[in-house]
């Protein structure tokens, strides 16, 4: 009996080593996924006037002219995943807000901004969705009206050729958001495309952009497909 002692307490610590080796459980809730049962439940228009329709699971945003930036806004946030597939006119700049506010009365001037923003703006971080090498970067849209990678002086680290050169003009652009924390990251077809800290807005809304057109122009759409989202 004495000679299995050494070998069971060896089995055991094999064990045990090998439950360290196992990868962490998901942390994360279960994904969530937007836009494919046809409905906007839970969602609001808010800045302007485009127009937001569901067509065989696609979520479709097109232009009105006169209109300014518009979105289509979420609940409130704190940490999550943010996936989807999205294909943008050429024409036309998008993008989509995380963690942001909605401006109301009386409410003074945002840190940053230069003046109270009209009651009803989306303000806050924006992953830009363009064709002019700056997709995947953050905007702090009606804010700082500035870039976060420049703000936080990650610019040269992240925003790459490769990073400029992610986003296929005239495709179905895969994009990936995370934020957690302080910590932004995004990343446009498997390219990182931002990567920053920054702690002024702990919660708040996604909002899914259609920017605003020159008078004579348009109208121009951007879509968005298999649109997931989980919980951090």
């Amino acid at each position: 009996m004495k000679k299995l002692l050494p070998a069971l307490f060896l089995a055991a610590l094999m064990t045990a080593q090998a439950e360290d080796k196992k990868p962490a459980a998901d942390e994360g809730k279960p994904w969530k996924q937007w836009f494919a049962d046809g409905k906007l439940d839970g969602f609001t228009i808010v800045s302007g006037t485009a127009s937001y329709k569901i067509e065989d699971g696609v979520l479709v945003g097109t232009t009105t002219e006169g209109s300014p930036n518009s979105f289509l806004m979420s609940p409130s946030f704190k940490d999550f995943e943010l996936e989807f597939e999205v294909k943008v006119d050429d024409a036309l700049n998008s993008g989509v807000q995380v963690r942001s506010h909605l401006a109301k009365d009386g409410d003074p001037a945002p840190e940053g901004a230069k003046k109270p923003l009209p009651a009803g703006r989306l303000y806050g971080p924006q992953c830009e969705i363009a064709v002019n090498g700056t997709a995947g970067d953050f905007y702090d849209e009606a804010r700082r009206g500035t870039w976060w990678s420049e703000l936080t002086q990650t610019k040269e680290a992240v925003r790459t050729e490769a990073a400029k050169a992610a986003f296929r003009k005239g495709e179905w652009n895969q994009y990936r958001i995370v934020v957690k924390g302080d910590h932004y990251q995004s990343f446009v077809n498997g390219v990182k495309a931002a990567d920053f800290k920054q702690a002024n807005d702990p919660e708040g809304h996604i909002g899914f952009q259609v920017h605003g057109i020159k008078k004579g122009t348009g109208p121009f759409s951007v879509r968005w497909k298999n649109v997931k989202i989980r919980e951090l």
